[in-house]
């Protein structure tokens, strides 16, 4: 455009010269002189004015020229006020945020399978470079610290003591003795179990052949040790009421209170803790189970069937589904929304204002001058050529009355 609206200022400067030397030949040649002259200052005239917003016209240093350039950091100013005032504020978020169902909409989108895949691809993308970026050896003492420190602020003892008090008052820990002895009885029970305790004893019990008892006399003996000490495992675990029981209760009782109350036993145990922690197997464990981890992650994110990606859009999906039934839910978000937005607002704006002024401040404002121009110039050139139109109208016009008036 700008080359029409320079040929069309070459137009009038030709017609003019054509005009004036045609002039005394015939008066309607006055006429078109009257409108080329008028054309030409009304094309001149804009050409500056549009070449003034962005720059000095032909580098002269004429007053209230480059105007964009000069005044890049007050327009910044300018156009972070006109934002917060007029799209920031909260009465216009707040009317938009009234009709707006934003629950319903983020329903409806995740309930989409394409959508919710296209989301979980996307959040996969992201998960991936993130498991990357930790598959790095200088962060393994980190990772291996966080959980020392992790750990450490764990109260083992305290814990351990109300675990155990949350597991009588359930009598789960009856649950897991009688488990227990359930077990260990069929396992003594068994032959083969049978043989090899009743040889070890045989063994290791060298006073059987100095009174006279044989291998296959110790072997029996023994073995109605083993199945004694079966019996007595059941019975203690087929009777609720069996003193060993109770004992086994009061005992477990009394690790309970002794682990919360009783700070001897605490610091021993909070020692054994830090003891632990310092030992470098724990490094190594952790270092490896971290890189474990980490190529799990790197193989199913890179899968074509990853599970960790149809397990999060089938999540998605869900959710969408669940959201888009449950109307109080929406209601309920929608709400928070409409509360929690004036607040952010009022609390943020004058951040947004300031974080728009720098980001206009920051522009080079040559390349500022140059971009603006590059998006709004041809547009621009329309003003040009309008004013070269217009002004040779105008010009004809005034020529008009004027030689009219003389007439």
């Amino acid at each position: 455009m700008k080359r029409v609206a320079l040929a069309l200022l070459l137009a009038a400067a030709a017609l003019y010269a054509l005009a004036t030397w045609m002039a005394p030949r015939h008066l309607a040649w006055g006429y078109v002189a009257a409108f080329a002259e008028a054309a030409m200052v009304g094309a001149i005239a804009d050409w500056f004015a549009v070449v003034a917003l962005f720059r000095r016209p032909l580098g002269l240093p004429i007053p209230h020229t480059a105007i964009i350039p000069a005044n890049k950091d007050r327009i910044g100013q300018r156009l972070a006020g006109f934002i917060v005032t007029h799209f920031l504020s909260t009465e216009q978020v707040t009317a938009r945020l009234a009709d707006f169902d934003a629950a319903g909409r983020l329903a409806a989108w995740l309930a989409d399978r394409d959508h919710a895949e296209r989301l979980a691809g996307r959040l996969s993308g992201v998960g991936g470079w993130v498991v990357q970026a930790l598959d790095d050896p200088r962060v393994h003492p980190f990772v291996t610290e966080l959980a020392r420190s992790g750990l450490r602020q764990i109260d083992v003892a305290r814990l351990s003591g109300q675990l155990i008090e949350a597991l009588m008052r359930e009598r789960r820990h009856q649950v897991l003795l009688d488990g227990v002895l359930a077990q260990l009885a069929r396992w003594l029970g068994e032959d083969a179990v049978q043989d090899a305790i009743s040889e070890a004893i045989a063994r290791e019990v060298r006073v059987l052949r100095r009174v006279g008892l044989d291998q296959v006399a110790a072997r029996l003996a023994t073995r109605k040790v083993v199945l004694m000490i079966a019996r007595s495992l059941l019975e203690l675990a087929e009777d609720p009421q069996h003193r060993l029981r109770l004992a086994f209760d009061e005992q477990v009782a009394d690790w309970a209170e002794r682990l919360q109350d009783d700070e001897a036993l605490r610091a021993r145990v909070l020692r054994l803790r830090d003891e632990l922690l310092q030992r470098p197997e724990l490094a190594a464990s952790v270092r490896g189970l971290w890189s474990e981890l980490l190529a799990w992650l790197q193989a199913d994110l890179r899968a074509q069937d990853s599970w960790l990606r149809q397990r999060s859009a089938a999540g998605l999906q869900a959710l969408g589904q669940r959201l888009a039934a449950d109307r109080a839910v929406r209601a309920w978000i929608n709400g928070e929304l409409r509360a929690a937005a004036p607040r952010l607002l009022e609390r943020h704006r004058d951040a947004i204002a300031a974080l728009i002024e720098a980001r206009v401040a920051g522009w080079n404002a040559g390349e500022l001058s140059a971009e603006l121009e590059r998006h709004i110039g041809n547009d621009l050139q329309y003003i040009r050529i309008n004013g070269t139109l217009v002004g040779g109208l105008v010009g004809l016009l005034i020529h008009t009355v004027t030689a009219w008036a003389g007439g």
